[in-house]
């Protein structure tokens, strides 16, 4: 019998079966997570929820027809500012930045996701939603502003698990003269003529970023989505505020049956901050170490648990990517078989454990461990194809290994450089002069890189 897998639900504290809301075999499922707002390039921090959630739907693609949707803010305040201070149009810095985006989370390995929806293709159905609202009163106008009147839904809170008075208290809510309630939040704002904007029932303005989420989800999902991932830190107020304005637009009809929520990432044990200083932007990651590297760094701790970045990760991850790579490296025959192979069984079962990453992770090497053990050669290729199979679904190892390692020379050591001293040593040892060969090998041992003497020649690896 398969064993469902199990995700933890915010909302009810528990890990839980996943089940789809439709029955069948290769049942359909739909998954939501927040996108980038894009107004500058994007951090560590918001690579993690893009590479979590990557491995989440490789996951789901294996037992059901799964549309994956993750939404672009191209419509904010934070996107105005960043214009008005390059002195250019707000078109200009989205399109800049998802670019940036794109390209930045195809180098970890990210896979493009299904929909892609971005909030100003949905203007007309964010100011439709907004109406339905405001008719059955749970929304109101006031001051050119249309606000959603927290009091008119009784479960506000509970995913945050804090009541209403708690939230307001503890959120930086803005006391305006024109909300009846503190915590009542803005789904339609004015905008002055310096500022994008489109015309409604309420005068021309933009809309507030909570309800763009809503409404695109429920365009390209449905009204009841399966899945709705997103940071920790979107917990409250954005998904709160999702339930809220969106269970109340569809009479009372649930939005979301899973919410999924990964931890923060903390840069030297401190908190990542502007004020801070300590901004690590993935592009600047990519100019010292491989995408693959980072994407497996972000995955070597559960994802609900607080990831603490360091330049000692990207070592440490470099290195256990140079020992898988090297198994495959050593290991002929596997480039033809690991598509029909079937994934490592206990790395399936942690994958489907809550995300387990840092347990299926144990499963490669595992693998790895076995296949350079065995003397037998057709095991060996065969534990060989299922570590590539395996990896496949964590979004590793895709690389040729051969290319691995000549494209990630550390160091400044050329390439060709290595392979000289390989001939040097190779050229002392036949001339039993043991000596050099033996300080060529210490010579380069120093720079992290480990020879390894063989039938077919002398190959080489860092760490």
């Amino acid at each position: 019998m398969t064993m469902s897998i199990e995700l933890y639900n915010t909302l009810t504290r528990r890990k839980e079966p996943f089940v789809p809301q439709h029955d069948g075999d290769r049942a359909p499922v739909t998954m939501y997570v927040c996108g980038p707002t894009v107004y500058s390039a994007p951090h560590i921090g918001n690579a993690r929820p893009a590479v979590v959630f990557d491995v989440l739907a490789r996951l789901l693609r294996r037992r059901y027809d799964l549309t994956y949707a993750r939404n672009i803010t191209d419509v904010d305040d934070k996107i105005n500012a960043a214009a008005n201070e390059a002195g250019v149009d707000i078109g200009e810095v989205t399109a800049e930045f998802i670019d940036v985006y794109h390209h930045d989370m195809a180098a970890l390995g990210v896979a493009p996701v299904d929909v892609e929806p971005r909030a100003t293709d949905h203007i007309d159905s964010i100011i439709a939603m907004i109406g339905k609202l405001v008719d059955s009163g749970h929304a109101y106008e006031a001051e050119g502003h249309v606000m959603f009147r927290v009091a008119s839904y009784e479960n506000y809170g509970a995913l945050s698990r804090r009541e209403q008075r708690e939230l307001i208290a503890g959120a930086r809510v803005e006391v305006a003269p024109y909300k009846e309630s503190p915590g009542d939040f803005v789904l339609w704002k004015p905008s002055t003529p310096d500022l994008p904007g489109w015309d409604s029932p309420w005068g021309r303005g933009r809309p507030g970023w909570h309800i763009e989420c809503s409404v695109m989800a429920a365009e390209h999902l449905g009204r009841t989505i399966d899945i709705h991932g997103g940071g920790n830190d979107l917990i409250f107020p954005h998904h709160e505020n999702e339930i809220a304005q969106s269970t109340c637009a569809h009479d009372g009809q649930m939005f979301a049956r899973y919410w999924l929520h990964n931890g923060f990432v903390n840069v030297n044990s401190e908190k990542m901050a502007k004020s801070v200083g300590n901004i690590v932007l993935v592009r600047d990651l990519l100019e010292i170490a491989p995408g693959e590297a980072i994407r497996l760094a972000l995955l070597n701790a559960h994802y609900r648990q607080p990831l603490d970045w360091s330049e000692q990760l990207l070592v440490e991850t470099r290195a256990k990517l140079d020992r898988l790579y090297g198994t495959l490296r050593e290991i002929g025959g596997w480039q033809g078989e690991w598509h029909d192979m079937e994934p490592d069984p206990n790395l399936i079962a942690a994958l489907e454990d809550d995300l387990n990453t840092p347990k299926a992770l144990a499963a490669l090497f595992e693998i790895s461990r076995e296949a350079n053990r065995s003397e037998d050669g057709k095991e060996r290729m065969q534990l060989a194809a299922r570590l590539r199979a395996s990896a496949e679904i964590m979004g590793l190892l895709g690389s040729d290994p051969e290319e691995w390692f000549t494209s990630n020379a550390i160091d400044d050591l050329e390439v060709t450089a290595i392979r000289e001293l390989i001939k040097r040593r190779d050229e002392a040892r036949a001339g039993r002069d043991f000596s050099t060969a033996d300080k060529i090998r210490d010579d380069l041992a120093e720079q992290g890189i480990q020879l390894q003497d063989g039938e077919e020649g002398t190959r080489w690896r860092r760490g």
